[in-house]
C-alpha cells in the first residue's frame, strides 16, 4: 500500500512510522496498531484527517455490508414483482440474470474502494477521476444521487418491515386485525425513531451488533429455504414448470417487457454494498477489507438469494392465489400456505428481525454518506451533519437527518404502488451514483487510479463497460409503472422522488453552488509524517 511506504520514508518525525516498523520485530501484537496507522496515513494523502474510531474488523465489515441486503427479508419484501412479471420465471430468472450484470458493477467498486478507501466513498472517486475542470459537478452529481439513494432506501426498507409486522398480525388473528396505511406508516415511523436511537451509538457497539445481524440474517435465508422445499404440499409444481413456467400478470401486452419488470426484486436487494466504502475511515485495513466485502456480501446475497427464489418457485401452486392473498405481503401468504400459521408466525418473526437489522445497517450506511458529504460543505446546513458527537464519535446529527427524511418519504406509502416507487427510486438513486465513478474510470480516469489492494488490471475496460450499460438500461426500466395504463394511485412516483431531487441539486449548483463548492475538501497538512 502506497501510505506505508511514503510513511516510511518520515520513520524519524512520526510516532506511527515507528509502531509500523515494529510490526515485524515485535511479532502479532502490534499489528493492529500498525493498520490502524497505516489507515490514517491513506487517509492523509486522500485529503481527510481521522476522525472516526477503527472498530470495523475484516469480518465485521464484511457482516455490515450483507446484512445491508438482509436476503430473506428483502426477497419476502419484493415478491410480489416475480409473481406479476412472470410467475415462476420471473423468480427463478428474473432473480438470476439481473445479479450476473451487478457483479460487474460490485467488482468495478471494489477496485475504487481498495484505491481511494474514505467514506466520501462514489462522489470522492468522481472528483478525483473526473477532467478537473468537470470534477466538482461530477462530484456533485454523485453526492446528490447517492444521498437519495440512500435515504428512499432506508424508508424503503423501514417501509416493509412495517408491511412485515402488519401481515403478521393479520394472520396471528385470523384475518380479524387488518391494518391499513395509517397504521403502517405509524409502525414505519416508529422503527425510523428506534433505529435512530440504536445508529446514534458508538462505533464499537454498531460493529460487535454487525456479528449478530449476519447470524440472525444467514439462519432465517436458510430456514425459509429449508422450510419451503421440505414442507411445501404433496402438490408443489414440477420441475420443468419451477423453472419454465410464465404468467403474465402486469397487464402489458409485451411478454419480454413484462419480464424484464420482475428485474426490480433484485436490483432492489443489491443495493446499499457500498456500505463498504463507507465505513471505510472507521475500519482497520480499509484498503483490504473493503473490496472484500463488497465482493463476497454480494456473491452471498446472489447465491442464497436465488436458492430461496428456487424454494419458492417449487411450493408456489398458484401464483394467482398469491396475488389475490388479503395480506400486504404475498411471501407471507407462501409461508401461511406451506408451514400453517404457528410455523409461518414463527419463521416471519424472524423474517422481520432480518429487516429491522437490515434498516438499522442502512442507516447508518445513509449517515456516513451525508456526514461525509457535509464534511465538503454541500448540503444545506452541513455545519450541522458534518458535527462529530464527542461522546460516542460518530454523527449523530447525520443520523437524525437521515431518520427524519426517510419519515417524509414514507408518506408515499399511502399509495397503492409504494414498494415500487420507494424501490425504484432508491435504486435510481444508488446506481446512478455507482456508475458515474466507473463511466470516469473506463473515460477521463484511465490513467489516474493509483491500485490498491484490489485491482482489476487490463479488465477493468470490458467489465466497467457492462456495469455503465447495464446501469443505464436499468434505470430506464425502473422508470416505467408496473402496468399498463395505470391510475394516479398506481403510478410510479420513483420519477417524482428523483426529478425533485435532480431540480433541486441542478437549480442549486447553477445559482451558487458552482461558485463556491469544488468538491473533496482536504482537512490535513499535505505532509503524511504529520498524522
Amino acid at each position: 500500500m502506497s501510505a506505508v511506504s511514503d510513511v516510511s520514508k518520515h520513520s524519524d518525525k512520526s510516532g506511527a512510522d515507528i509502531v509500523i516498523r515494529e510490526k515485524s520485530q515485535h511479532g502479532d501484537s502490534e499489528s493492529i496498531v500498525s493498520v490502524r496507522h497505516a489507515d490514517d496515513a491513506l487517509l492523509a494523502q486522500l485529503g481527510y484527517k481521522s476522525q472516526f474510531r477503527r472498530e470495523f474488523s475484516l469480518l465485521e465489515t464484511v457482516a455490515f455490508a450483507f446484512s445491508i441486503m438482509g436476503v430473506v427479508a428483502s426477497v419476502s419484501s419484493t415478491f410480489i414483482f416475480p409473481l406479476w412479471s412472470g410467475g415462476h420465471v420471473g423468480m427463478v430468472f428474473g432473480w438470476l440474470i439481473p445479479c450476473l450484470f451487478v457483479m460487474t458493477i460490485a467488482a468495478s467498486m471494489a477496485e475504487l474502494a481498495s484505491s481511494m478507501p474514505t467514506s466520501a466513498g462514489l462522489y470522492y472517486f468522481s472528483a478525483k477521476l473526473a477532467p478537473p475542470k468537470y470534477a466538482a459537478l461530477a462530484s456533485w452529481i454523485t453526492g446528490w444521487a447517492n444521498v437519495t439513494g440512500q435515504v428512499t432506501l432506508v424508508c424503503s426498507i423501514d417501509f416493509t418491515c412495517a408491511q412485515m409486522i402488519t401481515t403478521a398480525l393479520n394472520v396471528g388473528s385470523n384475518g380479524s386485525v387488518n391494518l391499513g396505511n395509517g397504521p403502517t406508516f405509524g409502525i414505519l415511523l416508529a422503527i425510523l425513531f428506534t433505529h435512530g436511537i440504536i445508529c446514534s451509538a458508538g462505533t464499537a457497539i454498531l460493529a460487535r451488533i454487525n456479528i449478530f445481524y449476519v447470524i440472525v440474517n444467514l439462519g432465517a435465508t436458510i430456514a425459509a429455504i429449508v422450510s419451503l422445499l421440505v414442507c411445501s404440499p404433496p402438490n408443489r409444481v414440477s420441475t420443468k414448470d419451477a423453472f419454465t413456467k410464465f404468467e403474465n400478470n402486469t397487464g402489458w401486452a409485451n411478454n419480454g417487457w413484462a419480464f424484464l419488470l420482475a428485474f426490480t426484486a433484485p436490483m432492489w436487494t443489491l443495493t446499499g454494498y457500498d456500505s463498504a466504502a463507507h465505513i471505510a475511515e472507521e475500519t482497520s485495513g480499509a484498503a483490504r477489507a473493503a473490496p472484500i466485502a463488497i465482493l463476497v456480501s454480494v456473491a452471498a446475497t446472489t447465491s442464497l438469494g436465488w436458492l430461496l427464489e428456487i424454494a419458492a418457485s417449487f411450493a408456489t401452486v398458484s401464483v394467482t392465489d398469491l396475488l389475490n392473498s388479503d395480506l400486504p405481503l404475498p411471501m407471507g401468504q407462501l409461508f401461511l400456505d406451506v408451514l400453517g400459521q404457528k410455523g409461518m408466525l414463527a419463521l416471519w418473526s424472524f423474517i422481520i428481525i432480518t429487516q429491522y437489522v437490515t434498516g438499522a445497517a442502512q442507516t447508518v450506511d445513509a449517515s456516513r454518506v451525508v456526514f461525509a458529504f457535509a464534511r465538503d460543505n454541500a448540503l444545506p446546513g452541513s455545519r450541522w451533519w458534518k458535527q462529530m458527537n464527542h461522546y460516542t464519535q460518530t454523527p449523530v446529527n447525520a443520523v437524525w437527518l437521515v431518520v427524519t427524511c426517510a419519515g417524509i418519504c414514507g408518506v408515499l406509502g399511502f399509495s397503492e404502488t409504494a414498494l415500487s416507487s420507494l424501490a425504484g427510486a432508491s435504486v435510481i438513486g444508488l446506481y446512478t451514483s455507482y456508475a458515474t465513478p466507473i463511466f470516469l474510470r473506463i473515460t477521463s480516469g484511465r490513467n489516474k487510479l493509483v491500485p490498491g489492494h484490489f485491482s482489476l488490471g487490463t479488465w477493468y475496460l470490458p467489465i466497467g463497460i457492462i456495469a455503465v450499460s447495464w446501469v443505464v438500461f436499468i434505470i430506464i426500466l425502473l422508470l416505467f409503472p408496473g402496468g399498463a395504463n395505470p391510475s394516479a394511485a398506481a403510478m410510479n412516483y420513483a420519477v417524482v422522488l428523483v426529478m425533485a431531487v435532480f431540480i433541486f441539486a441542478s437549480i442549486s449548483w447553477i445559482i451558487s453552488a458552482r461558485k463556491w463548492f469544488s468538491g473533496p475538501i482536504c482537512n490535513v497538512e499535505k505532509d503524511v509524517a504529520e498524522i
